[in-house]
């Protein structure tokens, strides 16, 4: 057997940089790069074997551990789960900053692999700088916080033991079912020493995409139900977008009359002008979408993991059964569903093949058509609107839309707060991938260093981030770290003076405003931060324009087009407002007692909205 000698982390850089997948281009790297911070654990290990490999796999840095995890998983997401890059930080904070984004790319189904550094195994500096001891347990460390969050965790102990810890992990980050975040935690020791790897883990490989066909019992049943509806209604989620199956939704819809709604994930499915396309489903949903959802008999799930937002909290299917066609079988059984444990594509294409003459009751098709005709119509007013004396979301959305080149170029990006609800109802993309939304654990502080990955994902299109300032202070750091990379985008702050999102929540369930917008909040004699967004953009090396009106807005997104570099635009937002349109009841644990009449009738509502909870 051939071998060649090499430290661990030089095996773990030189076995990435070697693999390839097939793309509209050819064939290219597999990873696109990692994301590091250096610091003790990594620097003299993995850094040293970076440095000497950073022409097969580019080293990039950032200003934030989580931030740079993000714009990993930002990159996954752009490219559909067929490219991915790898995060790579020192021990101690630098590793455990890394959770968060482990626990979005889990609950989102993103590939990422975290190559966070660990205490010596021979453990004798113990303890190490940074380095987390247990009182009970000699073997844990800091980055046990990941084994909940990762989808294969291992620890490195030995060089020889990325022998089948390597394959391993790359068969979880790219298994369609499986697919998520990989933690391969590496003592520092571990990575400086050297062994006699077998040259072949090291050959240049294509990695092919699993897509796995349905089995004829699961079809014939799905079949079987499918046949017996009248008012059928399929529900888009992500899984679509990750299957490429786009293509095979709408033609399903369009060969038996079958409306779709989209969850947050699968936003951008089916094109929005189609006359089938009904709109965002459930609690952040559309009138269209729920309504025909109510008397829906059947619910095809099609890539979608039926979070509590698109279900409205298990209230609003309340006729109709489920066929969960998802290539888990995890999300497939869910809801007591008639499960089709297959790729989205495939398993679109053989239910279209096997359904024959059926068709939904034409006089529900011809109902689904006009309630989504009407929603477009409505869409269209509030997002036209230019002249508010205060803007809100939709107005901002609307005037971001406007200055689109074409329905394919643009790329919005958005995580946690109102703006994903807004732009899951009003953004209109005709391409998947169009609506960039991360709102599976709607994750603050996401956007901009996600804007950052779908740009270096998609280099020749315009990113725009929208994002509230509370988002904004949490992780604004990677403004500077765009300039540094050379990756422009457009930064559209909405300022509504806090947290507006959760500020209405609380308001919706009875509580008294507090401790969200700046003006409820304890503050000192000098009262609540005046804060100028575009002065501080300008401060990380962008541009920053502050604008008052959506004419301005406009003008502003016109010159930040023309820009070379980022340009953060900041305009102040009415933090009461939002598009009351649509929606769905979304279980909030109200107190069961207090002696606030508000409250009570949050409770009472609370208790109705359970009763057409199903288990």
């Amino acid at each position: 057997m051939n071998t060649v000698r090499l430290t661990a982390a030089e095996a773990v850089v030189k076995f990435l940089a070697a693999q390839r997948v097939e793309s509209a281009a050819g064939k290219v790297p597999l990873f696109g790069g990692v994301f590091a911070i250096f610091g003790h654990g990594i620097v003299a290990g993995l850094g040293e074997a970076l440095y000497r490999y950073k022409k097969e796999l580019p080293t990039y840095r950032a200003h934030n551990e989580q931030a740079m995890a993000h714009t990993a998983i930002a990159y996954a997401k752009a490219h559909f789960r067929r490219r991915m890059m790898a995060v790579t930080t020192s021990i101690g904070p630098g590793a455990t900053n890394l959770v968060t984004a482990a626990a979005t790319a889990h609950v989102n189904r993103l590939p990422l692999l975290l190559l966070p550094a660990d205490a010596f195994s021979t453990r004798a500096p113990d303890p190490v700088l940074q380095q987390v001891e247990s009182f009970g347990d000699g073997t844990v460390t800091a980055n046990d916080t990941f084994k909940p969050v990762s989808r294969y965790f291992d620890r490195i102990l030995r060089p020889e033991q990325l022998i089948t810890a390597l394959p391993r992990a790359l068969r979880v980050l790219t298994d369609p079912a499986e697919c998520g975040p990989v933690t391969l935690a590496f003592p520092q020791d571990v990575q400086a020493m050297a062994y006699d790897y077998p040259a072949d883990l090291f050959v240049e490989r294509t990695v092919h995409f699993r897509a796995p066909p349905p089995e004829e019992g699961e079809l014939s049943r799905a079949v079987e139900a499918i046949r017996g509806a009248k008012r059928p209604l399929a529900i888009a989620g992500g899984g679509v977008i990750y299957g490429e199956a786009s293509e095979a939704l709408r033609a399903f819809a369009d060969a038996f009359g079958v409306p779709v709604a989209e969850t947050l994930g699968g936003k951008g499915a089916l094109a929005w002008d189609h006359p089938l396309q009904a709109g965002g489903i459930g609690h952040t949903g559309v009138p269209a979408a729920n309504e025909l959802a109510r008397e829906a008999d059947l619910v095809l799930a099609v890539g979608t993991r039926l979070g509590d937002f698109a279900t409205a909290s298990h209230t609003l299917f309340p006729k109709a059964r489920v066929v969960g066609l998802n290539v888990a079988g995890f999300d497939a059984a869910k809801w007591w569903s008639t499960p089709l444990q297959a790729d989205a594509r495939l398993g679109l294409e053989a239910l279209r093949a096997r359904l024959g003459g059926w068709k939904a009751d034409p006089a529900f098709t011809e109902k689904a058509r006009a309630l989504c005709a009407a929603w477009k119509e409505t869409l269209l007013k509030i997002t036209s609107r230019r002249d508010p004396p205060l803007p809100y979301d939709g107005e901002v959305i609307g005037a971001v839309q406007r200055f689109e080149r074409s329905a394919t170029d643009d790329i919005v990006v958005t995580a946690g707060g109102t703006i994903p609800n807004e732009l899951q109802k009003l953004w209109r993309t005709s391409v998947p991938g169009g609506c960039h939304i991360e709102y599976g654990y709607s994750t603050m502080g996401y956007e901009i260093a996600g804007g950052i990955g779908v740009k270096m994902a998609h280099p020749e299109r315009e990113v725009i981030v929208i994002l509230g300032d509370g988002s904004y202070l949490m992780m604004n750091s990677e403004i500077a770290t765009s300039i540094l990379l050379g990756q422009k985008i457009i930064v559209v702050v909405e300022d509504n003076h806090g947290f507006g999102c959760i500020n209405r929540l609380q308001k919706h369930v009875g509580g008294e405003p507090f401790n969200n917008l700046f003006k409820d909040c304890l503050s000192g004699p000098g009262g609540p931060p005046v804060i100028d967004f575009a002065m501080h953009g300008r401060s990380l090396g962008a541009l920053g324009e502050n604008v008052r009106t959506i004419p301005e807005l406009e003008a502003a997104l016109s010159r930040a087009r023309r820009a070379e570099r980022t340009t953060v635009i900041s305009i102040e937002t009415d933090p009461t407002r939002t598009t009351t349109d649509g929606g769905a009841w979304w279980e909030v644990g109200v107190p069961e007692i207090s002696p606030s009449e508000k409250v009570k009738r949050a409770r009472e509502a609370w208790v109705e909205g359970k009763r057409g909870q199903k288990p």
